[in-house]
């Protein structure tokens, strides 16, 4: 257990002061909360501290008769504690590299910490006094320093850490510019969680498909460098043998991918860097966001991923309080994949003429049917963001209903690829035996 030192406000608007026990800060935070406090500042009380006051006030001869050696001793845990504060310290330019599970803990955190009523550089600092040492310390460390020091939230992110994103600090401006930072850091956790589970998923359902891929090439192998060899000679031996002609065809790819394996491996080594530099260049990031579309299945699913970020977003933002075009502008900006984000240059463009939201989706020809539906009854209504909530959580649907087809698709495809690949192998090698056998009778 704990103590929690608080500054909260009370329902009746008056600031309260006091400790509190608890097993750790989120269970602090819970107890204020069932008292109707709203916490303002939450910290935690050094152990003992409690203990060592009372025994100075009720006890002051013997602090006086010991007062020689205390100095030696806050000297030596001035030093200590220095030293480990200097392990702990980011040095200026330095970026820390964060694993996906630590940003989504460090997410979830502050997510639950600023819905609490805690100001952002507060929790920050409740991050930085973590028991435990590591880079999310650091991270909270780096960004707090930031921030007190004027710069906002999102930028502090880009210079601690690379590993946050372009998306993340872009969704994290559009927090801080509607005043929903907690709200859209919930929705990234959530995001984040399900990418990383959808990930997990994906590896343990390519375990099984891997493995029988490998066992196939293997098998391939060895027939076609060791059984397949054999058979041919010995029907070439035998009276009026002749050779199959897949076993010829066979025969021949062998020779020729032993023959010319190392070239073949640097040209499609070559042709992959090659690849690389051309998707990466600036210049061609709009034809190849545009080619990721139109590729089956997974085109699909990233345009229905775009539609759940941008809906919800935009729902956020417009309900708390922003202005259409400014929101428009903000989830632009969170947008990565360059074709789209053309699109909704032409829609913010068509918006800030005066056109209404729904009839610019329409004149893009890019976004379904049913979500400028949906926008034209969040119009009509005047509740745009609950709308647009809606329409988040049907894509949201479809977007799992996508993935799980695409996940049930990959263990047949495979199957069927191995099977044929052995089969036709296990054809050869018996049309050839049959074929011996024939010539000896």
């Amino acid at each position: 257990m704990a103590v929690f030192k608080y500054k909260a406000l009370a329902r009746d608007g008056k600031v309260e002061t006091g400790q509190i026990t608890a097993d750790d800060r989120p269970s602090a935070l819970k107890i204020l909360k069932k008292r109707g406090l709203q916490p303002v500042n939450l910290t935690a009380q050094a152990a003992g501290a409690t203990a060592t006051a009372t025994t100075e006030k009720s006890t002051p001869a013997k602090s006086k008769t010991k007062k020689a050696p205390a100095p030696a001793k806050a000297s030596k845990a001035a030093a200590s504690s220095t030293k480990k504060e200097e392990e702990k310290t980011l040095e200026a330019g330095e970026k820390v590299k964060l694993k996906k599970a630590e940003i989504i803990l460090f997410t979830e955190e502050l997510s639950e910490m600023l819905r609490a009523g805690l100001q952002l550089e507060p929790a920050l600092k409740s991050m930085e006094n973590r028991e435990e040492l590591g880079n999310l310390k650091l991270v909270s460390q780096g960004v707090r320093q930031l921030v007190r020091d004027g710069s906002n939230f999102s930028v502090a992110l880009r210079k601690v850490s690379d590993s946050f994103g372009p998306l993340y600090c872009n969704l994290a401006a559009a927090g801080e510019a509607s005043g929903a930072l907690d709200t859209i850091l919930e929705r990234q956790a959530h995001y984040l969680k399900t990418l990383s589970e959808l990930q997990s998923k994906v590896v343990m359902a390519l375990i099984y498909p891997a493995f029988l891929v490998v066992a196939g090439i293997s098998v391939s192998i060895i027939f076609m460098t060791k059984l397949i060899p054999q058979l041919t000679k010995l029907i070439v031996s035998t009276p009026g043998g002749e050779i199959p002609t897949g076993a010829k065809i066979m025969m021949a790819a062998s020779d020729f991918f032993q023959q010319w394996w190392m070239i073949i491996l640097g040209v499609v080594v070559t042709v992959l860097i090659i690849f690389k530099a051309w998707k990466d260049a600036p210049a061609n990031r709009l034809t190849w966001d545009e080619t990721k579309l139109k590729i089956p299945l997974i085109g699909k699913v990233i345009e229905s991923r775009f539609y759940v970020q941008f809906l919800e977003t935009l729902a956020n933002l417009v309900g708390n309080g922003l202005p259409l075009l400014r929101a428009l502008e903000l989830t632009r900006d969170a947008t990565m994949n360059l074709y789209i984000r053309s699109h909704m240059d032409e829609v913010i463009e068509m918006v800030g003429d005066g056109r209404t939201f729904s009839r610019s989706l329409l004149k893009t020809g890019m976004f379904p049917p049913l979500l400028i539906d949906m926008v034209v009854v969040g119009e009509k209504t005047g509740k745009l963001d609950h709308a647009l909530r809606r329409a988040a959580e049907r894509f949201d649907s479809e977007l799992g209903k996508s993935l799980q087809r695409i996940m049930a698709l990959i263990m047949p495809i495979v199957l069927i690829m191995m099977a044929g690949m052995i089969g036709m192998m296990a054809y050869l090698m018996v049309t050839a035996i049959f074929q011996t056998i024939s010539n000896l009778q």
